[in-house]
């Protein structure tokens, strides 16, 4: 007796992935995992799990799951300014036509988008959200603070096309910006401290405690929520101009 079934190749619509000038076509039915030794590999970063995130279509919608044991993933929408911060054994649905994913495994940290056929959300916010839902105009921002996140963020700000991102290590900010270490760091930790207090996951403490953990995700923010836009990449052609707050 034939027990096979036949399979309805018209499943639903299909999800784009696309990094580095790669792309790949997933469809419903399908389990795709990407990571360093995947379905889709990124590169042979040990820091990297080897399967961390998982694209699965269930209940009419595409599905981003965190199978990762330790890193967390910023997903954000850029025509609505929506982010979420996925940590592992965690999923959320992707009801955006497009969807940006950032996130740090080590020294690195990559940048890929998701395109979905048909998109369940087409409704557009003109607000800037954070993963708490205050808008980023609700915060006092000094002038200083933006020059500080900008001189981190100036390659994601920069850069074309998706793949993987260098963050700067504190002293190359510093240098972008005539600054000194000690002056940045006192920023980002002001900064940081803000955030953590609104409730922006992984400020200080947590899944990503250390000190370059932080920073890129400080990145991640900063760059999804519209906290700097590539506008703001003029501070740093005259950062003396910009007086210290303290």
């Amino acid at each position: 007796m034939n027990n096979s079934k036949s399979v309805d190749v018209d499943l639903g619509p299909a999800l784009h992935v696309e990094y580095e000038g790669r792309s790949h076509v997933i469809r419903p039915g399908e389990v795709f995992d990407i990571g360093r030794e995947a379905d889709f590999s990124l590169d042979a970063n040990p820091y990297l799990h080897r399967r961390f995130l998982r694209l699965i279509h269930e209940y009419d919608l595409w599905w981003l799951c965190n199978v990762g044991g330790t890193t967390a993933a910023t997903v954000f929408d850029r025509q609505t300014n929506l982010q979420a911060w996925l940590g592992p054994s965690s999923r959320l649905p992707l009801v955006f036509g497009e969807v940006d994913v950032v996130f740090t495994a080590g020294p690195c940290t990559y940048h890929l988008q998701f395109q979905n056929e048909i998109p369940m959300w087409r409704d557009a916010s003109p607000e800037y959200l954070t993963d708490t839902g205050a808008t980023v105009a609700d915060i006092d921002w000094t002038p200083a603070q933006r020059l500080a996140v900008t001189a981190l963020a100036e390659p994601m700000l920069r850069r074309e096309g998706f793949g993987m991102i260098h963050v700067p290590s504190n002293s190359e900010a510093a240098d972008r910006i005539g600054w000194t270490v000690k002056r940045l760091e006192k920023k980002i930790d002001n900064i940081c401290m803000k955030l953590d207090k609104m409730g922006v996951e992984g400020m200080r403490g947590g899944l990503r405690q250390h000190a370059s953990g932080r920073r890129s995700r400080l990145v991640e923010w900063a760059v999804s929520s519209g906290f700097v836009t590539v506008d703001d990449l003029e501070l740093l052609e005259h950062p003396g101009d910009i007086e210290d707050d303290g």
